[in-house]
């Protein structure tokens, strides 16, 4: 990891600026961890002999790894994010930073993440090695599958099934979530990430013109509006289907709660389409208080659809026909 020609008479890196590129403000993302735990806990059951410690070292696992993706993520895009209106003003673009340091501290953030997953449990561990190299294989020059149009999305999005899983570890150890979920939380993700897509699309073609654009990021010369819109509907769709077949197979009364996902999908995609959209950073999210209502409402109707039986909806798990005569 050599310093490139653009580093030269940038101002020296600091302490600060390498623990900037770690991005710890960034781990509210790993709430998508939350649900993992829940449904292990409503669906198996706990499996641990040690749940404080179980959870508490899923959770530094996760966060070393995010933060091993997110030093190599802005280390390799240093010159590709100076021609974003604000990622300009990431430490990797305005300091010069030492490649060594870079990859000492990628190296200590991968390490310690592995080895709490290691004394969690081989599938936190699995989860792990699977979460580091996904970073690898978005980043890094050779492979750098956030160049490629769909790719980049497709690739960016399995952290969120691997959140998922390392969630319903913390609980069960000795198995994996249903397939229909991590697929869900698969296209879930890719529907998130496509909407963010869409609105850097939007913001930045309209204030600095399509080729700055692609020269921020290469992928983007692969889409156009009408096509991320569009990959947001598919994405939504196949969301929907593979969340049908869980909740149905599980827990059908779980179907309650497919209105407010709707509505959820329906306004994170509006709010991606609004000028300097909080889609774009979505750390910031939980300043949207609509989004949060919505969120809070989901979070009521799965409360009351776990402990609530409601014979009724069985009509929708065998087959049935609507009689004429």
């Amino acid at each position: 990891m050599d310093k490139s020609i653009g580093d030269l008479g940038k101002m020296q890196g600091t302490a600060a600026a390498y623990l900037a590129i770690a991005r710890l403000d960034h781990s509210t993302k790993h709430i998508f961890i939350v649900p993992g735990m829940i449904l292990a806990y409503l669906l198996r059951g706990i499996h641990t002999t040690s749940l404080v410690s179980s959870i508490t070292l899923g959770l530094i696992a996760a966060i070393c790894i995010a933060s091993a993706n997110y030093v190599i993520n802005e280390w390799f895009d240093r010159e590709f994010d100076k021609f974003h209106p604000t990622k300009s003003q990431r430490a990797a673009v305005k300091t010069q930073l030492s490649g060594t340091i870079i990859f000492l501290e990628w190296t200590g953030l991968v390490a310690v993440g592995l080895a709490c997953a290691f004394a969690a449990s081989k599938i936190t561990l699995l989860v792990a090695c699977i979460f580091a190299l996904q970073g690898i294989i978005y980043n890094v020059p050779g492979i750098r599958a956030k160049d490629k149009a769909y790719l980049d999305v497709i690739s960016e999005s399995v952290n969120n099934p691997l959140r998922l899983m390392i969630g319903w570890a913390m609980i069960d150890p000795t198995t994996l979530p249903p397939s229909s979920i991590i697929l869900t939380y698969w296209a879930g993700g890719a529907f998130l990430m496509a909407a963010k897509r869409l609105s850097e699309f939007r913001e930045i073609t309209a204030s600095h013109g399509r080729g700055l654009l692609e020269r921020y990021r290469a992928s983007f010369a692969g889409y156009s509006e009408i096509s991320l819109t569009v990959s947001c509907f598919v994405y939504a769709l196949v969301t929907s289907f593979f969340l049908a077949i869980f909740l149905i197979k599980y827990r059908v009364e779980y179907l309650l709660t497919v209105p407010v996902l709707i509505a959820l999908f329906g306004h994170y995609l509006a709010l991606s389409m609004e000028p300097e959209s909080t889609a774009q950073r979505p750390e910031k999210l939980f300043k949207e208080r609509t989004l949060i209502a919505l969120v809070g409402l989901l979070a009521v109707t799965f409360l009351f659809a776990t402990y609530v039986d409601i014979p009724a909806l069985d009509l929708f798990t065998g087959q049935r026909y609507i009689g004429l005569e």
